[in-house]
């Protein structure tokens, strides 16, 4: 690792839009620490040039030493890229309350810690760029995704009240939004989504959502390199938007949310869905 390069910790590194980010930066000459729960799969980007954290955002014990590792090793960091998360799908009435907090450990509270932990360094500098991945979920809605897109609408807010908490300090915070993506995730989400409500009263409708899932991933989704990009784009540029959404399909989905009024979106949106008209 260069000295002199940017600095930038990277998590959810061990597949699909992070593993992305992490080469990408390496090839930008960034020095990188990837970090996730399953070091093992992350040798390839440790042979890249990658240092490998082990980093479990609902364990605050993990947290304060994998900063305390980086810190010692490589010492402030300049761009901290929040990529950890997850979609726990299924109806409101099917998923534990239990599950539905540690969806928001992980995809909100979790990506805090971390974050508040690295603000002081930043602030003694004055300068510093946090980019938090968020989805066009945070502005559109997804069938059986409530708890999920809870998460991405609060990180919107949470994204737009830090960018102006911290801009005094030199620190800037932008939100990036991807649409549909060829990784795990979609997948995930949607063998999720079946085995809590593919059975019962919401099915049909469960087990058509997840096929939908499954092939707009498959036949629609963006290599996770269009993000890495826009991820680069958010770190190396002098002036960054406060939002970056791609791919381009995932911005006629934000523009046609913000268009039309909800009763005419969720028609629209419900067809591409299926779903039944009351009975």
């Amino acid at each position: 690792m260069k000295s002199q390069s940017k600095l930038a910790l990277v998590t959810g590194a061990s597949s699909g839009i992070g593993r992305a980010t992490v080469l990408t930066l390496l090839r930008h000459e960034y020095r990188v620490y990837a970090a996730a729960r399953r070091v093992d799969v992350m040798r390839d980007l440790e042979a890249a040039g990658a240092r490998l954290l082990y980093l479990d955002l609902t364990d605050t014990d993990s947290i304060s030493k994998a900063i305390a590792t980086l810190e010692q090793e490589a010492g402030p960091l300049d761009v901290l890229v929040n990529n950890a998360g997850y979609g726990a799908y299924g109806a409101l009435e099917d998923v534990p309350l239990d599950n539905a907090r540690r969806q928001f450990e992980v995809n909100l509270f979790g990506l805090a810690d971390l974050t508040r932990r690295v603000l002081p360094a930043m602030r003694e500098r004055r300068s510093g760029r946090i980019i938090n991945i968020g989805s066009i979920g945070g502005r559109t809605w997804s069938l059986f995704g409530t708890w999920y897109q809870a998460t991405k609408f609060a990180l919107e807010g949470f994204s737009d009240c830090l960018r102006n908490e911290l801009r005094p300090f030199g620190i800037q915070v932008v939100l990036v939004r991807p649409g549909s993506i060829k990784t795990e995730w979609a997948q995930i989400a949607a063998d999720n989504l079946v085995k809590v409500s593919g059975s019962g009263p919401y099915g049909s409708m469960a087990q058509n959502a997840a096929a939908v899932y499954r092939d707009t991933e498959a036949k629609q989704g963006a290599e996770p390199q269009v993000i890495a990009d826009a991820i680069w784009r958010a770190a190396s540029v002098r002036r960054p938007r406060a939002r970056y959404t791609a791919p381009a399909a995932a911005r006629v989905v934000i523009g046609i949310r913000w268009l039309l009024p909800d009763s005419l979106f969720d028609w629209l949106w419900g067809n591409f869905f299926s779903i039944p008209k009351i009975v």
